[in-house]
């Protein structure tokens, strides 16, 4: 049995088809148009697989019928409240999951974090985006508002983020504000980390700040949620041990380690296909899709 996994980005849809053990079959790519991004992912769906289910990956707070994004101020135009159920018109449901949410269900499925019961993801980029699997379930909370770990306060007299948290680890990691936390010297994290490479001495002050942020963070995560794994994804977790070797240092001096357990850091290993694999799992799971189901729909569309 096969299911179709789409990832709604900012500039990228991402869309694959993938079997019931695992095996990506198909990874298509289409660019993000504001005016036509759902028609793009109707197409694309049926480009994939005319009959096979279809899960749905996108930014915001997903609404409690996981049939649609019910909050998401400011992007993509047309995207809250739309009915991907009733847009696509598969004849089956469509579950829709938060974006961060879905590439942990990508990792725990096949990825970083397979085989694992409690683990975290953070995605590092433009901002912080974040993720929780807790006892092999992931955790959505009351509003669908879980994970958003990039918001967590670690400076009460910092600006505020996006959702108005003082001092948010993102402020500290996130590259949308690289150029203002270093004084214009860096356009970009991955100049900042050349540099940190290099030796330069204001590079090495900048980075190894934004390291240690992220450690006070994980180390915080670790006391309230206690996981096996913190899971780095997203473009600045391919520095590789430019991050992860400071990182597990500062964690060394900070974290609570009860009889000498640390929490493991562990790279990602999906990538940007993360979110449309998990997406893909979650039409796998529906309710009532059996085999034979699946078939007889097959069927129909041949």
């Amino acid at each position: 049995m096969n299911a179709i996994g789409l990832d709604l980005g900012g500039t990228q849809i991402k869309g694959v088809l993938v079997r019931d053990d695992g095996e990506v079959l198909r990874r298509e790519l289409r660019d993000t148009q504001e005016e036509d991004f759902a028609a793009t992912m109707r197409d694309l769906s049926r480009d994939l697989d005319p009959a096979a289910p279809v899960g749905v990956s996108a930014p915001g707070l997903v609404r409690a019928d996981r049939r649609a994004v019910g909050w998401l101020p400011n992007r993509l135009p047309g995207l809250e409240n739309l009915d991907w159920t009733d847009f696509l018109a598969r004849g089956a449901s469509v579950p829709v999951t938060n974006d961060a949410h879905a590439a942990l269900l990508g990792e725990a499925w096949i990825g970083a974090a397979r085989g694992l019961r409690d683990a975290i993801l953070l995605t590092l980029g433009t901002g912080v985006g974040g993720a929780i699997l807790s006892d092999g379930q992931l955790l959505r909370g009351h509003l669908g508002r879980a994970g958003h770990l990039g918001h967590i306060a670690l400076d009460l007299d910092g600006p505020p983020s996006i959702v108005g948290t003082p001092g948010a680890l993102e402020i500290f990691c996130g590259n949308y504000n690289i150029r203002q936390r270093t004084g214009g010297r860096f356009a970009t994290t991955h100049e900042l980390i050349a540099a940190f490479r290099a030796g330069d001495a204001d590079a090495a002050k900048f980075w190894l700040r934004s390291v240690r942020a992220l450690a006070c963070a994980i180390a915080s995560f670790a006391n309230i949620l206690d996981p096996e794994a913190v899971i780095l994804g997203g473009g600045i977790a391919q520095a590789g041990d430019a991050l992860f070797q400071p990182l597990a240092s500062e964690l060394a001096q900070i974290e609570w380690r009860p009889n000498g357990h640390a929490v493991r850091l562990i790279p990602a290993e999906l990538g940007e296909w993360a979110g449309a694999i998990g997406a893909a799992k979650t039409a796998l799971n529906l309710p009532g899709l059996s085999p034979a189901a699946w078939a007889d729909r097959q069927s129909k569309h041949a």
